[in-house]
């Protein structure tokens, strides 16, 4: 299960296609060196995203599952 602690890098080396879900939610530059050293909950909260919302769809995402 991804967490608010998961880091990004953590999800994208899993599941490359998680990339899709955080791009429209807003995070676009996961591709930064933020994303190496961010948990999910740093992330969302430097894009003003739900970081509830965004945990929801990449666990009920098939992409990762």
């Amino acid at each position: 299960m991804i967490t608010r602690k998961t880091a990004i890098i953590q999800v994208l080396r899993s599941h490359p296609l998680a990339r899709d879900i955080f791009a429209k939610h807003g995070m676009g530059c996961i591709g930064c060196m933020g994303a190496t050293t961010e948990t999910i909950e740093n992330g969302a909260k430097m894009h003003d995203i739900n970081v509830e919302a965004l945990l929801k769809e990449l666990n009920e995402s098939d992409i990762v599952k």
